[in-house]
């Protein structure tokens, strides 16, 4: 059996709520960077919604002192609003930065509140055309990334052959899908059908939160069998769990931490009863059985949002030490 890899989730939003700093946040990539346990580094990504430090931004400052850890947002719920081909030419500079370390995550953002409206009245795009808008900017910065000269003809976005340089040092760099958990007919939590179908007619991997185990490996075989559908070779897809972990004596005691710390970033709405799908709680032991259970169904790697007291960096060294260090054991 593979092993799981593990990445740590930089709480960037905490910066606009006063929580955390950026100074802070760059400590802990240092840490993640130090600990042999740790392959990635992400961050969060909105605009006028759920605001916080720019992701690309600060993927740059991160990029730029580490040489080791994978590099991406988790997800970026802003790539439907981003102008592709200048997102094209900073995402390919932030890949030769890193040395070829990204690892673009997207998904189509919007939701169903008076912010997310407002938000697509201000870049002046049409909440229906969210999706279709993700994809296209997908081929499109494919495209620029891999040709020169060679004009593009979608349907929002039509230009004459032009050189983009520098070239990423990926080529093409990976481009991931995100989805969220949805409740199946057997009743474990997959991704839908539709969203199946979109990761594995367009990308090049998968990123998901509040899926069980089971959910997550028929997810994972049904995005390979929609790829080999589309004419794809999906044996170089990779995936990724977004995951809470709190520590704690007991499950509750850690739940209800988790829910506090959290509190802040969804608005004061989370509940314990909402995250359980959504994250591992209690004793190392617990958290371990859990991540092993994910681990058998096929995913490859965890970016971890820590959810408890205390110190982050403290955190990070002993989530590594009591959990991350055993579950390949």
């Amino acid at each position: 059996m593979p092993g799981m890899s593990f990445g740590i989730i930089l709480p960037n939003r905490g910066v606009v709520l006063g929580l955390t700093t950026v100074k802070e946040l760059l400590a802990q990539a240092d840490a993640a960077e130090a600990c042999p346990f740790v392959d990635s580094v992400w961050v969060g990504d909105d605009l006028f919604v759920n605001r916080r430090v720019d992701s690309l931004t600060l993927l740059a400052a991160i990029a730029g002192r580490t040489e080791r850890v994978l590099l991406g947002p988790a997800c970026m719920g802003s790539f439907a609003l981003r102008e592709p081909r200048v997102f094209a030419y900073e995402w390919a500079s932030l890949d030769v930065i890193s040395g070829g370390r990204t690892r673009l995550v997207v998904c189509s953002g919007g939701g169903q509140n008076s912010d997310w409206a407002a938000e697509e009245r201000i870049m002046g795009i049409d909440p229906r055309t969210r999706r279709r808008r993700m994809v296209e900017h997908m081929h499109l910065l494919r495209h620029l990334w891999t040709t020169d000269g060679v004009p593009f003809e979608g349907q929002y976005f039509r230009f004459e052959g032009c050189t983009m340089e520098p070239k990423p040092v990926q080529s093409p760099c990976p481009i991931w899908l995100g989805t969220n958990g949805v409740k199946t007919a057997d009743g474990d939590a997959g991704a839908s059908e539709i969203a199946v179908n979109r990761v594995g007619a367009n990308a090049d991997g998968w990123m998901t939160i509040g899926v069980t185990p089971k959910g997550y490996a028929k997810t994972w075989a049904r995005i390979h069998a929609i790829a080999r559908e589309n004419g794809r070779d999906p044996s170089g897809f990779g995936n990724v769990l977004f995951h809470h972990i709190g520590l704690g004596p007991d499950e509750d005691t850690a739940l209800n931490q988790a829910a506090h710390f959290l509190a802040p970033y969804y608005g004061g709405s989370i509940t314990p009863d909402r995250l359980l799908g959504r994250g591992a709680y209690g004793q190392p032991r617990d958290c371990i059985a859990q991540l092993r259970a994910y681990r058998d169904a096929g995913c490859e790697r965890v970016a971890i949002r820590l959810c408890g007291r205390g110190d982050p960096i403290d955190q990070i060294n002993r989530l590594a030490d009591e959990v991350l260090s055993k579950v390949n054991d």
